[in-house]
């Protein structure tokens, strides 16, 4: 385990803006959906950890997001996908200048068919996604939806369990595991390539299976690696991946309508992009901060249980709103 103090997390822009020494970057880049860009900038790296700053750099990246909505029908539907969906887009494009052309947009919604949340386009979006990425770029997986867990039969969990995202049509093509989420967007990522997955379901919390879990009441990194007892592949291929869940593996999440007034929204989806407008240039350790600190505020509230069930789509006797679990494939 590693303390790590939040005000040392690398500056959460990055997933805009990755920077590379110059002989890196001036590789060529073939990414699918190229915005090639080279600038001098000048990073600031930790004063305690390097005493260095003002290094020339230059950047050349590429973007790529793939937003991932599921509204599903009947007594599973959610009601505040669009509206995470809208955010997300939106503070990718108006904080991260992400191209719209190079966010790729799943819902129930759309006529393209190849774009309706099913197993199949899920999964060929993520192998989009991570396809012919090279140092330097910046990908996005965002999932709102149901998430689950099922039996782990491959004895590579700690809790037993895997956790599962719910596509359109998981009844009848089932769950897409963690395992597979792993290998298809963690695997691949070479050096200099950075994933950041943002994920607003029940159940969430290792849906990547990253080997290390942030304790943020600790400041600690705890190690995640699984138990099993043949070497079992949950890295990167020398890249990082960084995920935000809306909760632990055990704990359920929340859609709310109590924050914009404007229908309903995912909480963890809200305070993310809310904390992002709000504080440019936040780390990743203010904004954990930021969020649970919204989240305490609400847990304490002095509201009945009727008028709680009304803000939260939640049928239960106690409304409880779990913090944000952070999780990375590398010690940041």
């Amino acid at each position: 385990m590693v303390a790590m103090p939040p005000n040392i997390y690398l500056v959460l822009s990055q997933m805009g803006k990755q920077k590379l020494p110059v002989d890196v970057a001036k590789k060529s880049v073939t990414a699918y959906c190229p915005q090639e860009q080279t600038h001098t900038l000048a990073i600031q790296l930790w004063d305690h950890i390097v005493q260095r700053k003002n290094v020339e750099y230059a950047v050349q990246y590429n973007k790529r997001a793939v937003l991932c909505g599921v509204s599903y029908r009947r007594k599973f539907r959610l009601r505040g996908i669009i509206n995470d969906i809208t955010n997300m887009k939106e503070l990718l494009i108006k904080n991260f200048d992400f191209p719209n052309e190079c966010i790729r947009i799943l819902t129930e919604h759309g006529e393209n068919g190849n774009l309706i949340p099913t197993k199949h386009n899920i999964m060929e979006s993520l192998r989009w996604l991570v396809k012919d990425a090279e140092p330097g770029d910046s990908l996005v997986f965002y999932f709102s939806g149901h998430g689950s867990q099922q039996p782990d039969l491959k004895e590579d969990e700690i809790d037993g369990f895997d956790e599962t995202l719910c596509p359109v049509d998981y009844l009848i093509e089932g769950m897409i595991i963690d395992n597979e989420i792993n290998s298809t967007i963690v695997w691949p990522l070479k050096k200099g390539v950075t994933l950041h997955a943002i994920v607003d379901a029940c159940h969430s919390g290792t849906i990547l299976d990253l080997l290390f879990v942030y304790n943020q009441e600790s400041g600690i990194w705890e190690d995640n690696k699984p138990p099993s007892k043949e070497p079992i592949r949950k890295h990167s291929s020398g890249g990082l991946a960084i995920c935000l869940s809306a909760c632990e593996d055990n704990q359920t999440a929340c859609d709310s309508s109590v924050f914009g007034g404007k229908g309903m929204n995912g909480v963890l989806t809200y305070l993310f992009t809310k904390a992002i407008r709000e504080y440019p240039g936040i780390t990743y350790g203010r904004l954990l901060q930021n969020m649970h600190e919204e989240i305490k505020k609400i847990n304490r509230s002095k509201c009945n249980n009727r008028i709680l069930q009304h803000i939260f789509n939640r049928k239960i006797a106690q409304v409880w709103i779990p913090s944000p679990f952070f999780l990375s494939s590398n010690y940041i």
